[in-house]
């Protein structure tokens, strides 16, 4: 059975998007071992995604290079599940299926379709909703050599509130990006 990941590459400062979700800092990043990006979009059936980060996708289409443009830099395919208040707004969009739901229900539809196949979060919002609900298995971290100084915080809740993880394993050959699979600790 496939598992609920959760995965980044994040700033030195602990940004996943500059402001207004821009990703040309990408580039700063170390490249990924031969085969590492397929590997890895191959084990995912659904990705699970926000609003926001998909509209500043579409808005700065023209501006992304190959990494930044599609999920595991066009590697990946599958199906997209994007959490919206609003699904009618992007009803249209074939690559897409946008859901009015709760995370509960988006991962239990997620599993569903994933057929076996890992549901990947690439939402910091939507990765802290399902962390409130115990629903992430692992989390899957690269770190850029790169301060941004603003952005989307990889985790950010008001007051604090704490996650233990373990370490599982260092991705061999992603050393100098800190390359490192963890799993919840679940005392």
């Amino acid at each position: 059975m496939g598992k609920v990941a959760w995965g980044f590459t994040s700033s030195i400062d602990g940004f996943i998007a500059g402001p207004g979700h821009d990703m040309s800092w990408m580039s700063a990043a170390e490249p990924a071992p031969e085969g590492m990006t397929a590997g890895m979009a191959g084990d995912v059936g659904v990705i699970i995604s926000g609003r926001a980060g998909y509209d500043a996708a579409k808005a700065q289409r023209d501006e992304r290079d190959e990494m930044t443009a599609e999920a595991y830099g066009g590697a990946w395919s599958g199906t997209e599940f994007v959490l919206t208040h609003r699904p009618d707004e992007i009803a249209d969009d074939p690559t897409i299926i946008p859901l009015n739901v709760d995370i509960v229900e988006a991962v239990r539809r997620a599993k569903v379709i994933a057929d076996g196949k890992d549901v990947q979060i690439i939402s910091a919002d939507i990765a802290r909703q399902a962390l409130e609900h115990d629903l992430i298995d692992e989390l899957q971290v690269f770190v850029a050599p790169v301060f941004l100084g603003d952005g989307i915080r990889i985790f950010d809740i008001p007051g604090g509130r704490r996650y233990d993880w373990e370490l599982v394993e260092t991705y061999k050959g992603a050393e100098r990006s800190f390359g490192r699979r963890y799993r919840p600790r679940r005392d």
